[in-house]
């Protein structure tokens, strides 16, 4: 299910367009070709701030433009530095509504040069929908991502 979307955003990663321009195709590329990643988008670590900044995304407006550290799943990610996979987000205590509509949610961190930079986050219109191929095919991805991240 993968293969051909990960060609297809290896192509992106390696065009000549810039930064954010390629990230939100990565997130339209994501959101069109998987079915159950309802929103996609990117958050980029202000660790001066200690929030979370909306980047690139695709799929319904959020209110959600800065996530403090520690709040939400994003947030989590933020501390932990570590994927988080949410099957069923109505279980979850630390969970900040988005839609009505979310289900589930998966969190990835970006590093660059080792360093968490940034986190991709897609929400899921659906329970339980996240096998670990999805984990695995975003966990290398958000790695390329870091290893294109500008200075």
């Amino acid at each position: 299910m993968f293969e051909s979307t990960d060609t297809k955003a290896r192509a992106i990663l390696q065009s000549d367009d810039n930064f954010n321009s390629k990230l939100e195709s990565i997130a339209i590329l994501l959101n069109n070709e998987i079915a159950h990643y309802n929103w996609v988008g990117f958050y980029f670590m202000n660790d001066q701030t200690q929030i979370l900044e909306l980047g690139p995304y695709v799929g319904p407006p959020t209110d959600h433009t800065r996530i403090p550290y520690g709040k939400g799943i994003c947030g989590q990610v933020a501390v932990s530095g570590e994927t988080f996979v949410v099957q069923d987000v109505h279980a979850q205590d630390n969970y900040i509504a988005c839609s009505i509509s979310v289900q589930s949610e998966i969190v990835v961190p970006i590093y660059s040069n080792g360093k968490l930079v940034a986190q991709l986050d897609i929400d899921s219109n659906s329970k339980s929908p996240f096998s670990q191929a999805d984990e695995h095919f975003l966990e290398a991805l958000c790695e390329k991502i870091g290893e294109i991240w500008p200075d």
